[in-house]
């Protein structure tokens, strides 16, 4: 019997040789078939999102700094809330609201409006200023209250980084704030000199003040945050007795209140003498650049956050999880008593009283949970406190709004900050996540 088709070998495998090539001759075709039928046959292609939709995308997702932009966005509207509901003038508009509803919108818009207005002006710029010094007097008032929140905030969050809680702010600051003015008016040193030694002398003192909450942790494992906590109260009472009791007394005044610390030791102000600005600004500054080299870049910072993570792994590691501790604390105290030494050797004051410190070491952890306890963060977050210190004593005195509600807002910033979900369901913010998937899918075609 002969084959009838030798080429192909069988006639039952003639139907699938014939379909293997079909189907390779289809591949190697560059252009689709022509016709109306499989034109439909092709899926739709989906249309590419243009740059300006993926940039809305991606800034209206769930990350740090939307959530943080939102969160202060609505601590400004509850403190809108807040200031309506404080004047009795426009709360009388709203008795008769639906009589003439536009004279309770009106006086609203009018009273919040000008509130944040003087609140602008009195911590960035004043359109209305005639000269040099009225024209940075805001600016200058906010970087003066925001150079100590710097400090102090580095102090909290580099703690925080290496797994402890250090409450103790507000003590080391104390302490700094002491041994820098005492070193500011008993000690007869030449300027820069005398100006160096003061500067020293706070920083140790906060490093005194946090190395032994530093090595109670270490060798008895006594909580900081108890440890810290007292070590404050201790610090407040020794500054009330230094001021009466020690001779250091302004013997000019009868009230509590310390001799002036020489003008060789005081921070060299940056605008000027009418303005308060001082060189305690660019210090902060280089103090932030110094921790986030210190986090990111050195073996200390590397061990200091393998030690924050997780301390029994640490240890298996090879690291001293007690000589980190020590030297986390060391360090935070020092940062804290540069920030105190700021309240006394630049212009917020020049002599010891028992408020001088006032609360910057306790405004510091809230300044390190805003700024996420990143130090570039931290330093933003100083800045804004600054601005709103500043901005809240001229709203106190041109819109008669109580100097209590920028502390609220602060609050609430922190508040908003603490609870993201909530941040993220009033906004209905999209995954941070998804955003990435989205570009990088973008970026694929």
């Amino acid at each position: 019997m002969t084959n009838p088709n030798p080429a192909s070998g069988s006639p039952d495998k003639e139907p699938a040789t014939e379909a293997l090539q079909a189907r390779e001759e289809a591949r190697a075709t560059p252009t689709a078939p022509a016709g109306d039928t499989a034109l439909k046959q092709r899926p739709a292609e989906a249309p590419r999102p243009s740059l300006g939709r993926l940039f809305l995308d991606n800034l209206w997702a769930a990350n740090t700094v939307t959530v943080t932009v939102l969160a202060v966005v609505l601590a400004m509207l509850v403190g809108a809330v807040l200031i309506i509901v404080s004047d009795p003038e426009v709360l009388a508009t709203y008795g008769y609201i639906t009589a003439r509803p536009a004279d309770a919108l009106n006086a609203s818009w009018t009273v919040v409006s000008e509130a944040y207005a003087n609140l602008f002006k009195g911590a960035v710029f004043d359109p209305d200023a005639v000269g040099f010094t009225a024209a940075m007097g805001p600016i200058s008032e906010t970087l003066t209250y925001t150079a100590p929140l710097v400090f102090t905030g580095l102090s909290v969050a580099l703690a925080f980084r290496g797994g402890l809680f250090n409450i103790g702010a507000q003590g080391q600051a104390t302490i700094g704030v002491v041994l820098a003015a005492v070193a500011g008016f008993a000690l007869p040193l030449p300027p820069g000199v005398h100006l160096l030694v003061a500067l020293i002398a706070g920083a140790l003192g906060g490093a005194l003040w946090g190395f032994i909450p530093g090595i109670l942790k270490a060798r008895t494992g006594a909580h900081e945050v108890i440890n810290t906590i007292m070590l404050n109260y201790v610090a407040v009472y020794f500054l009330s007795w230094i001021i009466v009791q020690s001779g250091v007394q302004n013997p000019t005044r009868s009230d509590a209140i310390s001799k002036p610390v020489d003008s060789s030791a005081q921070l060299p102000r940056l605008l000027g003498d009418n303005l308060r600005v001082h060189a305690g600004i660019l210090l902060a500054v280089l103090a932030t650049w110094f921790i986030a080299w210190l986090l990111n870049r050195s073996t200390l910072g590397f061990e200091l956050r393998a030690v924050g993570a997780n301390p029994d792994a640490a240890r298996t590691a090879g690291i001293s999880v007690t000589k980190t501790y020590v030297l986390v604390m060391v360090i935070a105290g020092l940062l804290a008593g540069l920030g105190g030494s700021n309240m006394v050797l630049g212009s917020t004051a020049n002599a010891l009283t028992p408020l001088v410190i006032a609360q910057i070491g306790f405004d510091g952890i809230l300044v390190a949970l805003l700024g996420r306890v990143k130090p570039w963060g931290v330093l933003l977050a100083a800045l804004l406190f600054g601005a709103l210190q500043a901005g809240g004593n001229r709203m106190q005195s041109y819109s008669g709004i109580s100097l209590e509600l920028v502390t609220v807002l602060q609050a609430l910033i922190v508040i908003f900050i603490a609870a993201p979900a909530l941040v993220k369901a009033i906004f209905q913010l999209r995954a941070a996540r998804a955003a990435r998937l989205q570009t990088s899918l973008a970026k694929g075609w």
